[in-house]
């Protein structure tokens, strides 16, 4: 591969072949980096809720256990 790409000029490198790889594997790429981004929106949604449903337990224990005190 290495002998291939030795004669060629440097637009073909760097121009030519990254542009033909993003029109044959564009619509892959873009879908793996949807699904890597919706997965981590999901992940971050489901730390959100869980974070806000451990505060909200917490501080309704800690005002049902104040109360019980009196």
């Amino acid at each position: 591969m290495r002998e291939i790409f030795t004669g060629m000029p440097w637009w073909v490198k760097w121009v030519a072949v990254p542009v033909i790889a993003i029109v044959l594997f564009g619509g892959l790429i873009a879908s793996v980096v949807g699904f890597v981004i919706g997965l981590l929106f999901k992940v971050l949604v489901f730390v959100a809720l869980v974070g806000g449903l451990v505060f909200v337990v917490r501080k309704f224990m800690s005002s049902s256990s104040s109360r019980s005190d009196w």
